[in-house]
């Protein structure tokens, strides 16, 4: 509408870089320090982690459940439910494969309908891991991928199934705390609760912005 501000939404910028060094690499990400120019010229030296990037699964079945597991992760030293889920990790591998695989994987489960429910930033302040949530539906069981065997902390995990309500009040409670849980979970209420439903949702082979900036990205510190 004439005289109406169209509001900011999240764009590519790139400041100079003067300097990057690597601090520290370690076997899914690396701890860079970078020296950059501000548009005001002032120099700030910013630190970060690099990262493959990653994908979650919400399990959604025809009764209104939702498929999550419980992993222990040792950085926080925490048990937390999660959504199936899983890197980046593997040359020239397609998000959506990649969350296929990490769903048969984890839950032993495979899906016939895909939609894309959100993409975010874990913590853009000081990592550059992106993250894409998918909806799985018209669910069926399946044996583990050929060749996988559950080690660390997938040999430790279990399989819920769990009412949608239940887990947003849990949410609400503050005793359910995985981002993509939480993203995925909200988003999905969301959807179910707008005039256009689960229609609303994105294909599951939408674009995805932030994995073009990150390549572009990385291509800069190669």
């Amino acid at each position: 509408m004439p005289g109406c501000k169209k509001h900011p939404v999240d764009k590519p910028e790139h400041w100079p870089i003067l300097s990057h060094e690597v601090l520290a690499a370690g076997a899914i990400a690396a701890f860079n320090s970078d020296e950059i120019l501000s548009p005001g010229g002032e120099r700030l030296h910013r630190q970060y982690l690099t990262h493959p990037g990653s994908v979650a699964v919400i399990v959604y079945d025809s009764t209104g459940r939702v498929g999550v597991i419980d992993q222990y992760r040792h950085a926080i030293a925490m048990r937390m439910v999660e959504p199936p889920a899983g890197l980046l990790d593997v040359a020239a591998e397609h998000p959506l494969a990649a969350a296929k695989r990490e769903l048969a994987e984890e839950a032993g489960l495979a899906a016939t309908t895909w939609n894309v429910l959100a993409d975010f930033y874990s913590s853009p302040g000081i990592s550059q891991e992106t993250s894409r949530i998918y909806l799985a539906r018209d669910l069926s069981e399946v044996g583990r991928p050929e060749g996988f065997v559950a080690e660390g902390e997938e040999a430790h995990m279990s399989l819920y199934w769990v009412a949608l309500n239940e887990l947003l009040h849990d949410i609400n409670c503050g005793v359910l705390q995985n981002p993509a849980l939480i993203i995925g979970c909200l988003k999905l209420q969301a959807a179910l609760l707008s005039s256009s439903g689960l229609t609303e949702l994105r294909s599951a082979d939408a674009p995805w912005p932030m994995r073009i900036n990150k390549r572009n990205q990385d291509a800069v510190l190669a």
